[in-house]
């Protein structure tokens, strides 16, 4: 893998990471295209150190949101705790079982059961992708109902900081739960899942939003050590079978790939926040669905 492939790689995840439409997909996708192998330990461990140089440039952008939502006093980040330890609670509960329930039926007893094989599949994606655009396609057309009723037309972005505070227990466990389903599969949108979830359980969007990019900031250190240990675990195999990792490269190239996805998520918040207005959030439903349907035909033409 060349520096021009991590680069590219880096920039397709930074200008996806704020929208909810699978910042893993388009990555995955990226990687078949130019005849990468998205199920390798190296490119899995590069996808979420790219999800971490990104993970960085959230806590940048929004930090000062954050620092009056949660942090303006230890009753309102006692709340906060509460609700995202429930949250990741749930998620890694769901998620784990979701991940051994795969691995058991989908590779029937196979000697090497690791759901990271299956990230490659476009077959997989694209229902992930399509499930994802109905579940947004939904709540973002419910949204445009209550805002014409309400007669408003206020940017989400720019209110970011107003609804001050957390969601509720009974929303932040939602979130936490379909967190958790959006775990195992790349095309299932992360942000796009919870968001729309937190909406549906009674949330502002601006809380909702607020709270599953804090969520993800919580998440994904465990997820860089996961596959850092499985990356290990592959470099110590391919050693016994003379086939060693270079694993120096693979180190250095993922943290290329997190310096570059930091400065591309920073260009695409600042880009992003001045047009992306509040009302709009069922064409990202829109975009993923036609997603879905191009990943589709991808696979169809053997990537």
């Amino acid at each position: 893998m060349s520096i021009l492939h991590v680069v590219i790689l880096a920039i397709v995840q930074g200008l996806a990471e704020l929208l909810p439409v699978s910042s893993s997909a388009h990555v995955v996708v990226a990687e078949k295209l130019m005849g990468l192998d998205p199920s390798s330990p190296q490119m899995t461990l590069l996808l979420v150190m790219l999800h971490t140089g990104t993970m960085f440039a959230v806590i940048v952008y929004f930090w000062n949101q954050w620092k009056r939502a949660y942090f303006s006093s230890s009753d309102a980040f006692k709340r906060f705790a509460i609700r995202v330890i429930w949250a990741t609670l749930l998620t890694g509960v769901i998620g784990e079982a979701l991940k051994k329930l795969i691995e058991k039926t989908m590779f029937h007893g196979a000697e090497k059961a690791e759901i990271e094989l299956l990230f490659s599949r476009l077959d997989l994606i694209a229902p992930a992708l399509a499930a994802a655009g109905i579940l947004i396609l939904i709540t973002g057309l419910l949204e445009k109902r209550q805002m014409q009723m309400a007669g408003t037309k206020t940017s989400s972005y720019s209110t970011l900081g107003l609804g001050e505070g957390s969601v509720t227990m009974r929303q932040a466990g939602w979130m936490g739960f379909v967190q958790g389903l959006a775990l195992p599969f790349r095309g299932f949108s992360r942000s796009g899942s919870t968001i729309s979830t937190g909406m549906l359980a009674g949330a502002s969007k601006e809380k909702a939003e607020r709270f599953s990019f804090a969520l993800a900031v919580v998440l994904t250190p465990a997820v860089v050590g996961l596959e850092a240990l499985r990356l290990l675990k592959a470099s110590h195999e391919a050693t016994a079978a003379g086939t060693p990792i270079d694993l120096h490269a693979s180190v250095v190239s993922s943290l290329l790939g997190m310096i570059f996805s930091f400065i591309a998520g920073l260009v695409a918040l600042r880009w992003l926040s001045s047009w992306l207005e509040k009302g709009r959030w069922y064409l990202f439903g829109i975009y993923c669905l036609i997603a879905a349907c191009v990943v589709f035909y991808l696979h169809t033409k053997g990537y």
